[in-house]
């Protein structure tokens, strides 16, 4: 088992942790600084080594209750321990992205009763999809963008707590995708809250306050279907 030592602490970059799993390039420790990716995040890159030893961490994903890092080169199986350290400005940047992409989300929500049905952030630009019952035009967006960079500007908190899996499940305020993306194995409940604007269900990392995220601005709007709209931005 990896203790995922990110959903505590978002902030830490470093780490020292014990190989409990070694195959050819790919590395599991008994903790990690390192997101596997997943609900739109990219998984974390950077370093592992320890020594004159050094491998870059090129992706990671979730195997079971593991994380596996996946390495540019083979560490020798004599080493037990690891020290790791993250691309500390990838994953800020993915932090910040994830933040404004809740904002968003709680913002069309609220203000127009739309569902998110899909999202991804990059380290330089985002996108989010949603079923969006009204009329799409470019006041429309206009307002969405507004809004939203009038919620980050209010140096809103990012608080994270858990719930038990059947009382989240109980609640459509924290379960807005169109279709419950929690699996089935997690029993309970990861939260992140903004306050005032959005709580949702969510294992991935963000900011400690909106202030951090900076103003949003959408660069194209598109329609996907009758229903199904996109929004892609970037953050100033």
């Amino acid at each position: 088992m990896t203790v995922e030592l990110f959903l505590k602490d978002a902030y830490l970059q470093r780490f020292e942790a014990r190989i409990v799993g070694l195959s050819g390039r790919e590395a599991i420790l008994d903790s990690t600084v390192f997101y596997p990716g997943g609900g739109g995040q990219p998984a974390d890159k950077g370093t592992l080594g320890i020594g004159p030893v050094r491998a870059s961490v090129v992706d990671a994903r979730r195997e079971g209750d593991g994380i596996v890092h996946v390495l540019d080169t083979a560490i020798p199986d004599t080493i037990r321990q690891l020290n790791g350290e993250l691309d500390w400005k990838r994953r800020y940047a993915h932090m910040r992205y994830h933040t404004a992409l809740h904002v968003l989300s709680g913002i069309i929500w609220k203000a127009f009763d739309a569902k998110v049905t899909g999202g991804q952030m990059r380290p330089d630009r985002a996108r989010m999809d949603f079923s969006f019952p009204g009329e799409w035009t470019a006041d429309v967006v206009g307002e969405i963008e507004r809004l939203t960079n009038e919620a980050l500007e209010e140096q809103r908190s990012v608080r994270v707590y858990e719930l038990p899996r059947e009382e989240a499940l109980k609640n459509p305020d924290l379960i807005r995708t169109q279709v419950n993306l929690v699996p089935e194995r997690v029993r309970t409940v990861r939260i992140v809250e903004i306050e005032g604007v959005d709580t949702q269900a969510d294992g991935g990392t963000h900011v400690a306050n909106t202030r951090e995220v900076g103003e949003l601005q959408i660069t194209a709007h598109k329609s996907k279907g009758r229903q199904n709209k996109r929004v892609e931005f970037v953050l100033r």
